[in-house]
């Protein structure tokens, strides 16, 4: 942690693992704030969660990468991130001690913007109680977001329950835009090949969010363009008894060589459940309906809905 004197800030704090909608109305909150106290608008976050460290078998699985929430953070407005490694060290340190370092010498904070159930420091002794306790000694007040939601609260917690049903849209309808994978395409047995629809194998995190097994209709994004894609999440029982849990891709209409590539995939619709055929002649069949189904589902994406890719 730097002790250098900075810009004075307005700082919200947390995971925002997704950067749902109720995370999305805090950080508009922020940056109203940060425009009136003349301040940068900053954020702390933490890598891993928390959870990953305190209570690693309880640990939610992640909904975005580290630099996707970057990114959707300075789309956002956010003008300066602080990532905090979040280890045992870290962990150990009084939620006094973490005011002091972190919000009044490393980002002079003039504004503090937290949800009232937020708690930080050893033993999660922080509270909002604390912080304002703190802040009215060392300068800075202390904001209580309040939830947001649409007849439910919008949470990662829901986000993760719509994923583990399937339903890719419930999950959209929270986070304010698709769920969206990013991952890098690796080799596989080339199966999707040999069926005449080659398939980028996405590796992603092992603690990754993943919708259920099934096959989705979606888009992939790929040199500054968004392709329609049908995505498969399972383990191919159609050729494998006990095979491993993949996501595989095709891009309709793309041709080029993907291996090494990035790719960000966004889920938009789910379209079945994994299932066996009769012979592989009905599930090529069945792949070119999922296609069609797919390429159906991202040619009515309207201009609003395209908010949706971002």
């Amino acid at each position: 942690m730097n002790d250098a004197p900075a810009a004075p800030s307005v700082v919200a704090m947390g995971v925002f693992d997704g950067l749902h909608r109720g995370h999305q109305a805090v950080i508009d909150q922020l940056v109203e704030l940060a425009a009136t106290h003349q301040a940068l608008a900053t954020v702390v976050t933490f890598d891993p969660s928390p959870a990953v460290v305190l209570a690693p078998d309880k640990a939610p699985s992640q909904i975005a990468t580290l630099d996707q929430r970057l990114e959707g953070l300075a789309d956002l407005g956010v003008e300066q991130t602080r990532v905090l490694t979040f280890d045992e060290a870290l962990a150990k340190v009084s939620a006094r001690d973490f005011i002091n370092r972190v919000l009044v010498l490393e980002l002079s904070a003039r504004c503090v913007v937290v949800g009232e159930d937020f708690h930080f420091g050893h033993h999660r002794e922080g509270t909002v109680a604390l912080l304002s306790e703190v802040g009215a000694e060392r300068g800075f007040s202390v904001v209580t977001a309040p939830l947001h939601g649409e007849g439910e609260r919008w949470s990662s917690t829901s986000v993760r329950a719509a994923l583990a049903r399937g339903d890719v849209e419930g999950a959209s309808r929270v986070l304010g835009h698709a769920f969206t994978l990013r991952g890098s395409v690796v080799h596989g047995d080339a199966r999707g090949g040999e069926l005449g629809f080659p398939t980028a194998n996405l590796a992603v995190s092992p603690d990754q969010a993943l919708p259920s097994e099934g096959v989705y209709a979606g888009a992939a994004y790929l040199e500054d363009a968004w392709w329609p894609a049908a995505i498969s999440v399972g383990t191919r029982p159609q050729f494998y008894e006990h095979g491993e849990l993949l996501v595989e891709v095709y891009l309709v209409g793309y041709t080029g060589n993907l291996y090494g590539f990035n790719l960000d995939v966004a889920f938009l619709a789910r379209l079945r459940d994994q299932q066996t055929f009769a012979s592989v002649k009905k599930l090529t069949a069945q792949i070119e309906r999922d296609v069609a189904e797919t390429q159906r589902i991202f040619a009515q994406l309207s201009n609003s809905d395209a908010r949706l890719l971002r």
